[in-house]
């Protein structure tokens, strides 16, 4: 019996199929690298600065929760610090890029090398902050309201550097600003004393360890004219760090009496304490890769906290 001959519309069906395959094998190559450069633009290959976002808010959420916060609101609020954190490196970039060049740390970046336009890096960060804007719609009023600052605290970031030499406190404002918005989102009212203590001592380990990853630029940034507390502290960089991890573990210890936390809790402040002490150790000759292993240590330093308040909530 002789075999049906296939019709016109599966011939051009399946011409369209090859030409589209046979585009893609072209085109793919060139999108996957493009996408990279998006992605390191975003940091995404390196998530300590989203992992220091992401610990303050989690404090926040279980001490708002009880312990047991909304997994809705936790979900939420996860993604939105991703999504934060990656325009914010977006925009960053984009200010800096007739610095960066010149920046040992920085000058291989994708805008400062010339592998992404100045536009690009611009339409990326507008759609993150339409991500941004889609998931505060999705929480509260209050939520939404406090939202408006953190991303003008985001936006404006980038800019500090160049007009004052604390901008570590306004990043720690900029990151430290999803513990009101996680305690709204968590409870629907206005943030009371103990989130805004939170939210004080997150802006103080913003200062600590951003303060150690300026350490890391600081020659060049004298070069450049770019300011830092780095170079404001000068040779009382150390000291000074000290007095303010002193600091912040007084702050966290108010913060556990004030919520009612328990002996797990404060077990934990015996381990950020530890914490500090090797960070001294790691920056004693302020060596860019002492610094910068000071710096990364940090993340260490939130999960210990975070452990902390969940223990004391499980016991």
């Amino acid at each position: 019996m002789r075999k049906a001959e296939p019709s016109s519309s599966d011939d051009s069906m399946t011409g369209r199929v090859l030409r589209w395959r046979a585009r893609w094998a072209v085109h793919a190559p060139t999108v996957r690298a493009r996408l990279w450069q998006y992605a390191l633009l975003m940091r995404w290959d390196r998530p300590i600065g989203a992992l220091l976002l992401l610990w303050p808010m989690l404090w926040a959420l279980w001490l708002a929760g009880n312990g047991h916060p909304d997994a809705g609101v936790v979900a939420v609020f996860v993604t939105g610090v991703w999504v934060m954190r990656s325009a914010g490196c977006v925009i960053n970039d984009y200010l800096d890029r007739h610095v960066d060049p010149f920046v040992e740390r920085t000058r291989d970046r994708p805008l400062a090398a010339g592998r992404v336009y100045p536009q690009e890096a611009l339409a990326l960060f507008g759609l993150l902050m339409a991500i941004a804007l889609v998931l505060a719609l999705l929480c509260n009023r209050m939520t939404l309201l406090l939202a408006f600052g953190g991303a003008f605290l985001a936006a404006t970031y980038p800019l500090m550097k160049r007009h004052t030499y604390l901008p570590q406190v306004y990043l720690g404002m900029a990151f430290g600003w999803a513990v009101p918005m996680a305690w709204a989102g968590q409870t629907g009212q206005f943030p009371p004393a103990l989130a805004w203590l939170v939210f004080l001592t997150a802006v103080v380990w913003a200062v600590i360890y951003d303060t150690q990853y300026a350490m890391v630029d600081r020659d060049d940034d004298l070069k450049i004219g770019v300011k830092s507390t780095a170079i404001l502290f000068g040779e009382q960089d150390r000291a000074i760090l000290a007095a303010l991890q002193g600091l912040m573990v007084l702050a966290l210890f108010l913060v556990g009496r004030q919520a009612g936390l328990g002996w797990p809790y404060f077990l934990s402040l015996a381990g950020v304490v530890a914490l500090f002490a090797y960070q001294q150790r790691l920056i004693r000759d302020r060596s860019r890769a002492g610094s910068f292993a000071a710096f990364r240590n940090n993340n260490w330093v939130g999960g210990v906290v975070f452990a902390g308040i969940l223990g004391a909530y499980l016991v």
